[in-house]
């Protein structure tokens, strides 16, 4: 960590921006009533040997709400996306159609919406720990500096203040995404 009032901060928002895109990554994962690519994209495929997301193996398409179509690059891999989807345990059973895979995304029952919204907040607030941390480290570095005595006390204050403000911005992005996600889920 710098000695700089400015890079600590910078490096401080950087950590709490790791944390919330991390959990964007994470949400567009979890399903919800309606199908999208992202549900199956980093499922992973063995293809020739490698593990693979086959969202570099195939084209993935919502022809209806509750439909995905798979057209592999490769037909020849067909077999095996089918047996990784079956595999991912998303409840998913891909029917092949010769040269893609269709799957019919079965609705949502009530309990295993509110499984996916206790999933939901329970990333939320994992990614609201990193976020303190990040803060706490911030504040650690900022004392450091005071320590050392290169830097105004004021400055140190300003810092900590800078930080502090930064923590309550990313609280609440990070509990909009939850909140959004959750009405997406309970949205029949």
């Amino acid at each position: 960590m710098s000695t700089d009032p400015d890079m600590i901060l910078l490096e401080t928002e950087e950590a709490m921006t790791k944390a919330e895109e991390y959990l964007k990554h994470e949400l567009r994962g979890i399903r919800t009533g309606r199908a999208s690519p992202a549900m199956i994209e980093y499922v992973k495929v063995d293809y020739y040997g490698a593990s693979t997301d086959l969202k570099a193996l195939a084209a993935i398409s919502v022809p209806e709400p509750t439909q995905l179509l798979i057209k592999p690059f490769d037909v020849g891999a067909i077999a095996e996306i089918k047996k990784a989807i079956e595999a991912a345990g998303l409840g998913f059973n891909p029917m092949n159609e010769g040269k893609q895979l269709r799957i019919n995304v079965p609705a949502l029952s009530g309990e295993r919406r509110q499984q996916l919204v206790a999933k939901v907040k329970k990333l939320g607030e994992e990614a609201k720990v990193v976020i303190r941390n990040a803060r706490r480290d911030g504040n650690k570095h900022a004392d450091a500096l005071k320590a050392a005595g290169h830097i105004a006390e004021d400055e140190i204050e300003t810092l900590k203040t800078e930080i502090q403000e930064l923590l309550k911005k990313y609280e609440g992005e990070i509990d909009k995404l939850v909140e959004g996600k959750s009405k997406e889920i309970t949205t029949v």
